[in-house]
C-alpha cells in the first residue's frame, strides 16, 4: 500500500493532490485521439497502398503539432490568465516525445526493420537527422519532466529545458524538407512558432498590455510570408516572388500567412474579451505559472 497512492497520484488523469481531474482527463483523451485514429485507419484498411508509411507520415506531423501545443501552453495560461492550463504542459510535452519515438519505430517498420539501414539514412540524409536529433531532444526533456528530477537538477533544469526552442526548430526544419514543395502545413507552424518565440522575448510588464496581442498577429504573420519565402528561394526552383506576391490577394484562398493572421488575431480577440469579462465580474488577475511542471 506504501507505493499505490504515490502512483495513483502520478497518473496523468488525476491532479497534483492525487484527486481526478475532468480537465487532465480530457486533456488526455486528446492527447491519445491522434494516435487511436491512425491506428483505427491501419486496422481498417484505410491508409493507402502504403498503410505504414502513411501512419508514420501522420504521426510524425502530430510529434510537431504536440510540441507546438507544448510551447503554447505557457503563453496560454498567462494570456488567458488561466494558471491551472500549465498543469498540461507536462503531459503534452511527454505526448510529443511518445509520438516521435512511434514516428521512428514506424520508420523501422516502413524500412522491413533494417535497423542498419536506417542508421544508414539517419546518417546521410539531412532532414533525418535534424530529426533524429530532434528527437533524442524530446527524449531528454521528457526523462528529465518529473519532479523529483527538477529538485534533483534545480537550475540546471530550466536550463535544459530552453532546448525545447531550438528543437522545435530542427523539428520544423525536417517537417518542411520531408514536405518538399508542399510546405503550407510547416509554414503554418512555423509562423505560430514565431508568434510563441516573439511572446517569450517579451519584457513580462509587456505581455500583459492589450496592444501588444494586435502586433504580435502583425509580426507573425509578416514573417510567415518571408519564411515561405525564403524556403522557396533556396529550397526550390519556385519563383519566390510569385509566392510572396501570392499573400496580396485571397483570389487563390488563404495562405499560410492569413492562416496564421487569422489565428493569432482570434487570440487577440479572445484575450481581449477575457480580459473584459474579468472586469464586469470583478475579478483579479492571477499571472502566477506554476513551475516544473514542463515546458515553459
Amino acid at each position: 500500500m506504501a507505493t499505490t497512492r504515490p502512483r495513483r497520484k502520478r497518473a496523468p488523469w488525476r491532479d497534483r493532490q492525487g484527486r481526478f481531474s475532468w480537465f487532465k482527463t480530457t486533456a488526455l483523451a486528446g492527447c491519445v485521439a491522434p494516435g487511436a485514429l491512425v491506428a483505427f485507419w491501419l486496422a481498417t484498411n484505410d491508409l493507402g497502398s502504403r498503410p505504414t508509411k502513411a501512419a508514420l507520415l501522420w504521426i510524425g506531423l502530430w510529434t510537431v503539432r504536440f510540441l507546438m501545443i507544448a510551447l503554447a501552453v505557457t503563453p496560454a495560461a498567462q494570456a488567458f490568465d488561466w494558471p491551472k492550463l500549465a498543469l498540461l504542459r507536462r503531459m503534452v510535452g511527454v505526448t510529443a516525445c511518445v509520438y516521435g519515438l512511434t514516428h521512428l519505430s514506424l520508420y523501422v517498420v516502413d524500412e522491413n526493420f533494417r535497423v542498419g539501414l536506417v542508421a544508414s539514412e539517419i546518417l546521410h540524409r539531412f532532414y533525418l537527422t535534424i530529426g533524429f536529433v530532434a528527437l533524442v531532444g524530446l527524449v531528454a526533456l521528457a526523462v528529465t519532466s518529473t519532479d523529483a528530477m527538477v529538485r534533483r537538477m534545480g537550475r540546471g533544469w530550466k536550463r535544459l529545458h530552453r532546448f525545447a526552442y531550438p528543437i522545435g526548430v530542427l523539428a520544423l526544419l525536417h517537417y518542411c524538407i520531408q514536405s518538399k514543395a508542399n510546405v503550407g502545413g510547416a509554414v503554418f507552424l512555423a509562423g505560430l512558432f514565431v508568434w510563441l518565440m516573439a511572446w517569450r522575448a517579451l519584457p513580462v510588464p509587456w505581455r500583459r498590455s492589450l496592444l501588444v496581442y494586435p502586433a504580435l498577429a502583425v509580426v507573425a504573420a509578416f514573417a510567415t510570408a518571408w519564411i515561405e519565402f525564403a524556403w522557396y528561394a533556396v529550397a526550390t526552383g519556385i519563383d519566390p516572388w510569385r509566392v510572396l506576391a501570392a499573400n496580396e490577394t485571397l483570389r487563390f484562398g488563404l495562405r499560410p500567412a492569413h492562416w496564421v493572421g487569422v489565428v493569432t488575431l482570434g487570440i487577440a480577440v479572445l484575450v481581449l474579451g477575457r480580459r473584459l469579462l474579468s472586469r464586469v465580474r470583478g475579478v483579479p488577475r492571477r499571472v502566477a505559472v506554476p513551475v516544473g511542471t514542463g515546458r515553459e
